[in-house]
């Protein structure tokens, strides 16, 4: 991964307001997984690129570059990374050439592992000035009565992923962290507070809580609402970005080729959407209702089942290997055992 030099980048701005500029390498590849660094997780606004970094002891624009939110997000999460004892620090604007689209891709499907990897991650809340107790839907009108923040798509694996997450203010102000607001934070956004506190391998979640997580969260491209849960559902695919909606189909598919998780076929519970044309859903929103839907091996499956049945007739069981039989998906639909 490619990382900021955070005693570089503080130096270079140092060198820029006291006009002696020299080139200095803000930018290095690094392995996450050998290296401590801090990762910043934000909204988008208005960023630096790569290749404005990398330029800026020599562009005629820097100014205007310096004056950018995006930048004074970088220099911030930069002292913050120092003070902290961290000398490296990865952002998502200007770590990732984004003219290149194999980097791009290459990036989206590590990024979960690099949150996760993290020693610490800065979620920068710039529409807030303390950490939300209650609802507001009159300063968050746009973001279902909560900071942004949280509702956007990407943020939801940024959320779960790193074992150590801090909350700035809008003035980048400490307002708190992920393990005391643990439980605020299950308010707000379904995510359990176990899973908040030691990851997803600490509860065996279903892939259809996972995405029910996602069902209210929004991106910027449509096809970002299937690509930002590739990390948590653990899955690796290609971006092709102008499929739309297909994307999600795909995610699915992926999903279905991994996983033997039949609670991705659990979509809309309650029957409260009329779409019959596939045994997928279009939509993570259609996963809104599935956060209780739970994952079983046919043991625990059999166990549970007597106390389900409203009848004093007898039942067939489900046969304990028949767990492991994979779905089968051709042009004609999708093979699989069920229950029923």
């Amino acid at each position: 991964m490619r990382l900021i030099d955070v005693d570089a980048f503080l130096d270079l701005e140092s060198r820029i307001r006291d006009e002696t500029l020299s080139s200095v390498e803000v930018l290095k590849e690094l392995d996450d997984a050998s290296t401590d660094y801090a990762i910043l997780s934000h909204r988008w606004g208005d960023e630096v690129s790569y290749e404005e970094v990398i330029q800026l002891t020599k562009v005629d624009n820097r100014d205007e570059i310096r004056r950018r939110s995006g930048y004074l997000k970088i220099m911030k999460s930069c002292e913050q990374s120092k003070s902290d004892g961290l000398n490296w620090l990865w952002a998502d604007t200007c770590c990732i050439d984004k003219r290149s689209s194999a980097e791009l891709s290459e990036a989206i499907n590590s990024m979960f592992r690099w949150y996760e990897n993290s020693k610490r991650c800065y979620a920068y809340l710039h529409d807030t000035s303390v950490f939300p107790t209650t609802r507001d839907y009159v300063s968050f009108r746009g973001s279902n009565g909560w900071p942004e923040w949280f509702s956007r798509g990407w943020t939801l694996q940024e959320l779960i992923a790193p074992k150590d997450i801090q909350f700035f203010n809008r003035d980048w102000k400490l307002i708190g962290d992920k393990g005391s607001l643990a439980s605020k934070l299950q308010e707000i956004t379904r995510v359990p507070v176990s899973v908040l506190k030691n990851g997803l391998s600490s509860q065996r979640s279903s892939v259809a809580q996972i995405v029910s997580w996602a069902a209210d969260r929004r991106a910027t491209r449509v096809e970002d609402r299937a690509y930002s849960l590739m990390g948590l559902l653990d899955v690796n695919m290609p971006m092709l970005y102008g499929e739309g909606k297909k994307a999600f189909q795909r995610l699915q598919l992926e999903v279905i080729r991994m996983s033997n998780d039949q609670s991705i076929f659990a979509w809309d519970p309650e029957g409260k959407n009329r779409q019959t044309t596939s045994v997928l859903a279009d939509d993570p929103s259609l996963f809104r209702d599935c956060h209780d839907i739970v994952k079983m091996v046919p043991k625990e499956f059999n166990e549970e089942l007597p106390s389900l049945w409203k009848s004093d007739e007898e039942f067939l069981t489900m046969p304990e290997d028949q767990g492991s039989l994979a779905f089968t998906v051709t042009n004609a639909g999708i093979q699989i055992w069920l229950p029923l």
